[in-house]
Parts: structure tokens; sequence; C-alpha cells
């Protein structure tokens, strides 16, 4: 499995109301989209009432099946027209280590992401094994409806994503991105535990 992410930040005054038109009305095209476990259609506003952001953002997230998935999104149609709107992003990929999603995923209505560096020499098999108990304890103790950890080996960073059923207090912290999920497209069929 891979984990992907592209990051579009918007100027300051910046109508967040577009990317929110944006996604409501273009969301559902990604629903069947092959090898797609799923997509988070996330934003980050700025203004008080968003959240603690400090910049305007536009920052899907995807979980792929393979990197076929991946290759044939950024390859189609969809993806042209976005980077013909918003310009040519920059796209994290990660290596997901677990992934764990409720069949109530659906019902996200924010995330958390945090990219964190992976230290020379780390003892990477014990680092994912604390990372995958982490993304169970955050689902099965801590409420969140889907997790996932993942590894990039040429930076050597580790990346956390998580939805939630609501905000929490804690997520306001150092080294944490929280967004708002304006629409997941989960394919039929594919939402099981791993």
């Amino acid at each position: 499995m891979l984990a992907m992410q592209y990051i579009f930040t918007l100027p300051a005054d910046y109508d967040m109301a577009l990317i929110r038109a944006r996604i409501a009305t273009k969301g559902h095209l990604m629903d069947t989209f092959p090898l797609l476990v799923f997509k988070a259609f996330l934003h980050a506003s700025r203004d008080r009432e968003r959240r603690h952001a400090c910049e305007n953002l536009y920052a899907p997230f995807y979980l792929w099946e393979s990197a076929e998935g991946m290759n044939h999104f950024l390859g189609s149609n969809g993806f042209a027209a976005l980077t013909s709107s918003f310009g040519w992003p920059s796209i994290k990929t990660w290596s997901v280590w677990e992934s764990q999603l409720q069949t109530t995923l659906a019902a996200a209505v924010c995330a958390t992401r945090e990219i964190m560096q992976i230290q020379p020499h780390t003892v990477l098999a014990d680092l994912r094994k604390t990372e995958a108990e982490n993304v169970w304890a955050d689902v099965d103790k801590h409420g969140a409806l889907g997790a996932v950890v993942g590894f990039e080996p040429n930076t050597w960073t580790l990346v956390r994503f998580r939805l939630w059923p609501h905000y929490q207090k804690s997520f306001d912290r150092a080294g944490m991105q929280t967004y708002e999920v304006g629409h997941l497209s989960i394919p039929p069929g594919l939402i099981v535990s791993r």
C-alpha cells in the first residue's frame, strides 16, 4: 500500500468557500477510482473558526492499494485539471506500514497529519512495531475512525495520518496539522481492517 499527499498553500485572503464548493461538486468523481482505498479531500483555513490553521491549505490525502492506482490517477484528466487550476505540486509518498480503517470511516469530519524525522540508525523493525501499535491504539482506544502510518526512505520521514469523528483540543500542538474533511471517497467494498 502507498500513502500520498500534495498540498496547495493558498493566499491568506483566498476565499476558502471556493475550495469547499470545489470539493462538494467534484469529490464524488473519485468514489469509484480503481485501486483507491480512500481519498480524503482535506482543507484548512487560517481564520479563527478553523482550528488554528496558520495557512489556507487544500491538501488531499490518498491511500492506494498499489502504485499502479496512483500512477493511473496522476496520468488522468482529473489530475491534469487540478494542476491547471492550482499549479504543479510536489507529491509526498510513503510506503504504508500499517492501516486500520473502521466501517464508520465516512463519518470523519477532521483529520490530523504528523510528519516526523526518522533518526539515523533507528532500528526500523522496532519503530514499525511501535507505530503499528499506535495505529491500533488510536482506533481502538482514542476514537480514530481511520489510522495510517508509513515511511519514506529517501528523506527518512514517517507519516502519521488519522481521521476523526470530531475535533479535539489535543490536536492543537506543534508538528500536528489539522484539516477539515470536505469529502471522503471510499470505493464500495474496500473498507476492511488491515
